[in-house]
């Protein structure tokens, strides 16, 4: 099948991530595929790799309600970075960007004022035309979001794009807060020509900060 790749391994190479990421199910199912029976051996499907890149499954965690314990979770489970303070200064690295699409890169919790704050950075498609977009989320309830405002900046090259608005609650689903474009979008294309060279790695540096209004 064209799908299908072999792939030679030396035995003293690093084990590649595609390993990593299929064995807890080859395990589950006995190294069988679950439809045919067949054997699965040591190969690939680029297809069903591409496929289940493209899924967006929810955190089974995703209905905690009290902050203080989705704070601990994040932390412990899922070993997002805590930072303290309402200015940021993130670079962003990927390499082969084309190959990526509905990916989250980057989860940042912020502790300002004495709240929370999350800064999500990731890529998918919008239509036809892959982006780039960062965009923040408040660790609790619309009402108390409001009362805080934040913005964005990338650029390079003597250009850049700006974003303000106000943050989203983490009550509202990603989602929700994706699909309405609430954040800093950056074409693909755009971004790529910001982080220079042969426009075959990302490497996008994202600043901001966060205020109270009065």
């Amino acid at each position: 099948m064209s799908c299908m790749q072999k792939l030679d391994v030396p035995a003293n190479s690093p084990e590649p991530k595609w390993t990593r990421r299929c064995l807890n199910c080859k395990n589950r199912v006995h190294n069988c595929c679950p439809s045919c029976r067949y054997d699965l051996g040591n190969i690939r499907c680029l297809a069903l790799e591409r496929f289940a890149e493209s899924l967006e499954l929810p955190c089974k965690y995703h209905s905690l309600g009290d902050i203080p314990t989705l704070i601990a979770h994040l932390k412990d489970d899922h070993k997002v970075d805590m930072h303290d303070g309402c200015t940021f200064n993130h670079r962003y690295v990927k390499l082969n960007p084309h190959e990526v699409e509905n990916a989250t890169w980057m989860l940042t919790v912020f502790k300002c004022f004495g709240k929370q704050f999350c800064l999500h950075f990731e890529a998918f498609q919008m239509g036809m035309a892959p982006v780039y977009m960062a965009f923040l989320r408040f660790m609790g309830d619309d009402s108390e979001a409001k009362k805080f405002s934040y913005c964005l900046e990338v650029g390079a090259n003597g250009r850049k794009l700006t974003w303000q608005g106000i943050p989203r609650s983490i009550r509202d689903s990603h989602r929700k807060v994706r699909d309405s474009q609430d954040g800093l979008v950056v074409q693909r294309n755009l971004a790529l020509y910001f982080s220079g060279g042969d426009r075959q790695e990302l490497k996008l540096r994202v600043t901001g900060r966060i205020w109270k209004e009065a």
